[in-house]
């Protein structure tokens, strides 16, 4: 029996309870089941009885009571606990809570996937990194963080639109220009320009497709140095993240924005809604009508467009392409535009942190051999996604960025990563996943087949019960992480099942011994094994990271 099939069988209780007369509530459309802290307490709780207690008219411990003795009747339910102020703990006879390995294996990689998103199409945009220089990183996490929630997204039904939004206008493109036309003339980088082996080998490459570009004005050079350095530049960073697993469905240039009349429609929108207005010989935006400190300049006095033009007609572009729900993942240094990103929201009429949702992602530091790391070979100074993957590889960057809170700064110990050992948790994980490879190719070589013997009954050993307990749990995990936008609750869900299944591994044997003939029990424990490999693959894939059969 499924957490799934078992809610099921709760609400199909409480209906009964109510159609008996013996409870008068109006039945949840969904009822919830978890596991509890202690496996002492059954496989699976509710808290079902509490909530509807108050609608009912009577004590919590009595609507528990009255649904126990009905549960206590289903197929596959051994027994059924009142704890506490009202709470209902569940034991599943072996037969039944054995039978999940059967479903996950049938189910394939189709087992923890979900509808709660189904029908919503999300805009997920992250990294968006200036095309000035390499991802740094910080936009390395969110290349992983983004990635992964977009997976999740879509395993719990959602239609998800992955776009980076490219960063063509505005001064740092300028700097970016004048930087590579001082490197091509052997001139010191300009004081707030870039530096860095990579703005040399673009110059380069810049003056290899154009021999003469050095002989035209400066004004014109620098022009040519913007418009192939950009291409260049964005060409790498695209190459960068594909290698590191993560590709777009789509790359929005914010200069189309401007060149499309974007802006000016956005505007339009905003004043026909009556939240602009003119002061200074500025327009304005009334952003502290919607909870931001102070008014925002739309349309600046000399008529040239503010920042925060290009956001409202980004956001405006987005919703009038059909999208639901807009995702905006930003850098620890964003904590202050989310009030004002909010009011525009508000001010277009729609509801903050549901049609639009900020997420903030705090730092990231390396450490090798104890010791912070700080410079680039190739960007100069910051630290970035190339030498973080060159390094300790694309599983390892992913798995690492993806397993802690993006509110949370996070320090990355590269001589752990690096471990082919317990201590390593992407090890760990994948580890778990090879051993249930292995026990398949060795159980064959055996004589051991699933398809001549199932038998649920007799995985009754305790590591057999807690290990099907958390496979159990597989789908409500993804669920909750799709909900919450927090990946990182699919890696630790991972490495509790690792551990769970390395216990079971320690304890009971897939394979027969020496003489031993197979029997049902060699035949049953090959279905939980493969039921194992089953969800770990599908939540390392959830996070972009690979599943080896061999490590």
């Amino acid at each position: 029996m499924t957490p799934e099939e078992l809610a099921l069988a709760i609400r199909s209780a409480l209906v009964a309870a109510v159609e008996a007369g013996e409870l008068t509530v109006v039945v949840p459309d969904e009822v919830r089941v978890e596991r509890p802290r202690s496996r002492e307490h059954g496989d699976w709780a509710t808290n079902v009885a509490l909530q509807l207690a108050k609608g009912a008219g009577m004590p919590p411990r009595e609507v528990a009571s009255r649904l126990a003795a009905r549960l206590g009747a289903v197929s596959g339910v051994k027994a059924v606990d009142v704890a506490g102020p009202g709470f209902l703990n569940i034991t599943l006879d072996a037969a039944s809570a054995g039978e999940l390995a059967r479903t996950i294996v049938e189910a394939g990689p189709a087992y923890g996937r979900g509808d709660a998103e189904a029908g919503k199409r999300v805009n997920v945009e992250f990294v968006s990194a200036n095309p000035t220089g390499p991802i740094h990183l910080g936009g390395t996490r969110w290349a992983a963080v983004g990635d992964s929630l977009a997976r999740i997204l879509e395993a719990s039904g959602a239609e998800v639109t992955r776009e980076y939004y490219f960063n063509d206008h505005g001064a740092q493109i300028d700097r970016f220009a004048r930087s590579l036309l001082a490197t091509a003339k052997g001139q010191p980088a300009p004081e707030d320009g870039y530096a860095g082996a990579y703005i040399s080998d673009i110059a380069t490459t810049v003056m290899e497709q154009e021999p003469g570009i050095l002989d035209l004005p400066d004004d014109q050079a620098q022009e040519r140095f913007r418009a192939l350095g950009v291409e260049l530049m964005f060409g790498e960073i695209r190459s960068s993240l594909h290698d590191f697993g993560v590709d777009f469905d789509v790359y929005f240039h914010e200069n189309s924005l401007h060149e499309s009349g974007a802006v000016d429609r956005a505007i339009a929108r905003l004043t026909e809604l009556g939240v602009m207005y003119e002061k200074d010989g500025a327009r304005w935006l009334r952003t502290t009508d919607y909870g931001d400190d102070k008014d925002r300049v739309v349309i600046k006095s000399d008529g040239k467009p503010a920042y925060i033009s290009g956001d409202l007609a980004y956001y405006l572009d987005k919703r009038e392409r059909g999208f639901d729900r807009v995702f905006i993942m930003l850098g620890a240094d964003h904590h202050g535009y989310v009030s004002r990103m909010m009011a525009m929201c508000a001010a277009f009429g729609d509801t903050p942190h549901e049609n639009l949702e900020i997420l903030i992602g705090q730092m990231v530091n390396l450490v090798k051999d104890g010791q912070p790391v700080r410079m680039s070979k190739r960007a100069g100074t910051v630290v970035v996604l190339e030498d973080l993957v060159e390094a300790v590889g694309v599983d390892a960057a992913r798995y690492a960025l993806t397993r802690s809170s993006t509110d949370s700064t996070i320090d990355i110990d590269l001589d752990l990563l690096a471990k082919h050992s317990n201590e390593n948790p992407v090890f760990y994980v994948q580890y778990a996943h090879a051993r249930t490879c292995r026990v398949a190719r060795l159980a064959a070589e055996d004589g051991v087949r699933r398809e001549d013997g199932f038998e649920p009954a007799l995985l009754t050993h305790e590591t057999e019960s807690a290990l099907l307990a958390i496979l159990g749990d597989f789908p409500r995990v993804v669920a909750q992480a799709a909900q919450l936008r927090e990946p990182h609750r699919v890696a630790r869900y991972l490495e509790d099942l690792a551990a769970r299944l390395h216990k079971w591994y320690d304890e009971c044997r897939v394979r027969p011994r020496a003489e031993e003939e197979v029997t049902d029990l060699h035949r049953t424990r090959l279905w939980l094994s493969d039921a194992s490999r089953q969800v770990l693959a599908g939540g390392l894939g959830l996070l972009g990271v690979s599943a080896p059969e061999q490590i």
